[in-house]
């Protein structure tokens, strides 16, 4: 039985079997929830449509937070995407439209899948959605990247953290981005292998990355770091894809992203007291939402 404690172990078993890693999480997490391997696929496959549900709401171009702080720079993204404004191309520009409205759906208290978190709800759907749409993939294979990514999920959260407030936005916005990054590469045919220096190249890119939510609220700057996650785990699948590894191995990756994490200082743990929840201008949008109500408002 495995215990998700090393993605290695994940590789292996799929090498063992030759099959795909998605295959050993599915039929893992059936013998573990006590349930078919049916069952299972149909609970991602609904976690699946919210995803695209939350990504169609996000579009709105009147949407806004009740902070007043964000909404509507999905819209605003599209828009150039659709007039070809946009200088990364149309894949890369529909995968930061996509991140920014799931986040701006949660921001706006819309329904969305916290993969793995709220905070960083829009960088799986983000890469996993655009590459379905642009690549015409089957629904079955981005379903089975989304059951390989809650293994690589589970493996970080046991060996290190996906909490903001635990281990900083490396292990949040972080984790989600090497969840994606795996996925991207099995859907788009790599080995296990592959997908595992991805996953390790998407975290490593983000080591240290500081969780500070101006206001203490998930949105700035956390929606655009979805945005920002997405970008890095098409950047590290391919990388991958193309051969290139990651000279430090996963796990060890995720380990150290716990030792980056546990040397945080508190202020950099979803706290709002440091990084760009400390600016002037951060104190200031406190004071706007809260009324000048709170201590980060009047320091």
């Amino acid at each position: 039985m495995i215990k998700y404690r090393s993605i290695e172990q994940l590789v292996a078993a799929a090498e063992e079997k030759q099959c795909r890693i998605s295959d050993i999480v599915l039929e893992q997490q059936a013998s573990q929830l006590e349930k078919s391997k049916e069952e299972i696929y149909h609970m991602m496959k609904i976690n699946l449509d919210v995803m695209k549900e939350s990504v169609a709401h996000g579009l709105n171009k009147d949407l806004r937070s009740s902070s007043g702080l964000t909404g509507g720079d999905a819209y605003k993204m599209k828009q150039a995407v659709d007039q070809e404004k946009n200088i990364c191309g149309k894949l890369f520009g529909n995968a930061m439209v996509k991140a920014l409205s799931v986040s701006e759906t949660n921001s706006c208290m819309g329904k969305i899948v916290s993969a793995p978190t709220a905070g960083s709800c829009g960088v799986i759907p983000a890469a996993l959605l655009t590459i379905m749409e642009e690549r015409n993939i089957e629904e079955e294979a981005v379903v089975m990247g989304l059951i390989l990514a809650s293994g690589f999920g589970m493996v970080i959260a046991n060996l290190a953290s996906i909490s903001g407030a635990e281990g900083g936005c490396q292990a949040e916005v972080g984790s989600a981005s090497a969840m994606a990054a795996a996925a991207l590469t099995e859907i788009a045919g790599g080995t296990p292998r592959m997908a595992a220096h991805a996953c390790a190249i998407a975290l490593k890119n983000l080591l240290g990355l500081v969780c500070d939510p101006v206001a203490g609220l998930v949105e700035i700057p956390c929606v655009k770091r979805n945005a920002m996650g997405v970008a890095n785990a098409f950047v590290a699948a391919e990388l991958s894809l193309a051969g290139i590894e990651s000279a430090i191995p996963v796990d060890e990756v995720i380990i150290a992203m716990k030792k980056v994490g546990d040397s945080l200082p508190h202020t950099l743990k979803e706290t709002a007291e440091g990084g760009l929840a400390d600016t002037p201008t951060g104190r200031k949008l406190c004071a706007k939402v809260f009324g000048g109500n709170c201590s980060s408002c009047n320091k």
